[in-house]
């Protein structure tokens, strides 16, 4: 039993260093077609890394050729199965820009935008990726409505946007829990990120809590403010919850709303 392992590792080793060796004499190969028929081989065998490099180099000897439309799709192909996003997501879109109609356009479109959205990071960091994504698959969708793959695109939207706005979310906390710091009204910082992030994704799934920060600040904008403009501040806290509760009903929160609810009450009257 050892022994054919050792014999299977043996011709693993020597296929790999054979496939090392014809990798180097076809990257010093000139011809085209002879590196384009590696590239595919290579593809087939999953060696994407050697498939792209090999692609990139007879790109612009190819261009004008029959053969150029299948080697940059290859070549975008080759970056995404090796997880290269962001090159994909670049030379999927010279594909569908050069090749409008192509034979791989719906594929290239689509792998193009769900490339960046794989490369979507925590909602804390950059989101330039995240707003790729979503260009991306929604032009997707904007051209191939009845593809198969449209409800995968949708979701992934979905996705992020509700990403996009757990940043929204995140940024309004902070200004929340700022407060007057440094005899800045914080408050209101807070309540125009949650306002325009509820206009932008009205659908999110953390509208709830956006709601929930614009009633909160209200409040706390109504407890510091002058007693001549407090009933009309109050007034505004009914508004935001009233709001929230119609909206809301069974919210989770609504134990901290109608206690704010209550506060607003006693200085507004009947």
């Amino acid at each position: 039993m050892r022994k054919l392992q050792y014999y299977l590792l043996a011709l693993a080793a020597a296929a790999s260093l054979t496939g090392c060796t014809e990798y180097q004499r076809v990257l010093k190969n000139p011809d085209p077609d002879v590196k384009l028929e590696f590239a595919r081989r290579a593809f087939e065998e999953k060696r994407y890394a050697q498939a792209s490099t090999v692609l990139a180099d007879i790109g612009q000897q190819l261009r004008g050729t029959e053969k150029a439309e299948e080697a940059l799709y290859l070549l975008a192909l080759s970056y995404y199965e090796n997880k290269d996003y962001l090159n994909s997501g670049v030379c999927f879109k010279q594909y569908y820009q050069r090749y409008p109609k192509g034979k791989y356009t719906e594929l290239a479109r689509f792998y193009s935008g769900y490339g960046y959205y794989l490369e979507s990071p925590d909602p804390q960091l950059d989101q330039t990726d995240t707003m790729k994504a979503i260009e991306e698959l929604q032009g997707f969708i904007d051209y191939f409505p009845r593809s198969d793959r449209v409800n995968i695109a949708q979701n992934a939207i979905f996705e992020l946007q509700d990403k996009l706005t757990l940043k929204q979310l995140q940024n309004a906390q902070l200004y929340y829990n700022l407060g007057f710091f440094m005899t800045n009204n914080n408050y209101e910082s807070a309540i125009v990120v949650a306002q325009n992030a509820i206009k932008d994704y009205p659908y999110s799934r953390y509208k709830e809590d956006l709601e929930m920060i614009i009633l909160k600040s209200r409040y706390q904008e109504a407890k510091a403010s002058i007693e001549e403009r407090k009933a009309d501040r109050y007034r505004e806290v009914l508004d935001e919850y009233y709001s929230f509760i119609n909206n809301y009903p069974d919210s989770p929160m609504r134990e901290e709303a109608d206690r704010i609810s209550k506060i607003a009450s006693s200085y507004v009257g009947d």
